[in-house]
């Protein structure tokens, strides 16, 4: 149930996403402050999630500590 949910939620925002892109790729060359902005934060978001998919330690920790 829990994929399920995170799954509609990835695809609303997945759709989001694009519609703002399409959006700020018609209002050229106003459109291209966002896409910029868009793209500073999608490099943030990658940065972010490729440290924690690296860290072991975070792994050993989810994994063997009690919560």
């Amino acid at each position: 149930m829990e994929k399920l949910a995170y799954f509609l939620i990835g695809g609303v925002v997945v759709l989001w996403l694009g519609a703002m892109i399409a959006g700020m790729i018609v209002m050229l060359p106003y459109g291209l402050l966002g896409l910029v902005v868009l793209a500073g934060f999608g490099l943030l978001v990658a940065k972010v999630v490729g440290e924690r998919l690296a860290n072991k330690e975070d792994d050993y920790y989810d994994q063997n500590v009690n919560q």
